[in-house]
């Protein structure tokens, strides 16, 4: 059992989305840089900022070479903790830990990611939504980037085009499912009667 996260599969890598995302973060009230160290913080080994300018950060990213762990700031207290990390079909994966963030500030992310897989040109392969960490990030994996159909413990939703969600629906036929647009289907368990 893992902590509540939020994992974003990008179709693909190959084009960076970083200062998009920058851009329909801030529209949300999710900053890039520190409010008071003015700075992009990305975590050490230790779990330390470091602070970071934002082109530099974007060239990190852009080079594609291991996970980098940034925070993005909701106020000089409040950060979200992102993993940007790649797999070697040129998927692009985030995951965002969820521990230390009330509803509201959960709520706040959840919007602004669901806008970004609405919006951006690169193709969102998967949005896993797991607020109370049912299952493992990594779980997911298998479903998201290969050929894997059975979901593990499922979250509070999924998003994702009909190529993932009929494997989903194929293993569980019970969930429910809601056109989202884009090309996007959400699925969640059926609500308790």
């Amino acid at each position: 059992m893992s902590d509540g996260f939020i994992r974003w599969y990008r179709e693909s890598a190959a084009t960076l989305m970083f200062d998009e995302q920058v851009s329909l973060f801030s529209e949300s009230g999710i900053q890039l840089l520190h409010p008071v160290k003015r700075a992009a913080m990305v975590l050490d080994v230790d779990g330390n900022d470091v602070p970071f300018g934002r082109e530099e950060l974007s060239r990190l990213l852009g080079l594609r070479i291991s996970s980098i762990n940034v925070n993005w700031w909701l106020s000089a207290d409040v950060n979200i903790v992102d993993e940007y990390s790649y797999e070697p079909l040129g998927c692009e994966i985030q995951t965002f830990w969820l521990h230390g963030l009330d509803s509201g500030e959960t709520q706040t992310l959840e919007t602004a990611l669901l806008a970004a897989a609405a919006e951006f040109p690169v193709p969102t392969r998967a949005l896993i939504v797991d607020r109370h960490g049912k299952s493992d990030p990594e779980d997911w994996d298998s479903v998201a980037l290969y050929e894997g159909r059975a979901a593990p413990k499922f979250p509070d939703y999924v998003i994702a085009p009909d190529t993932i969600v009929s494997k989903l629906l194929q293993v569980s036929p019970e969930l429910t499912r809601e056109d989202m647009g884009s090309g996007l289907v959400r699925l969640t368990l059926p609500k308790a009667v």
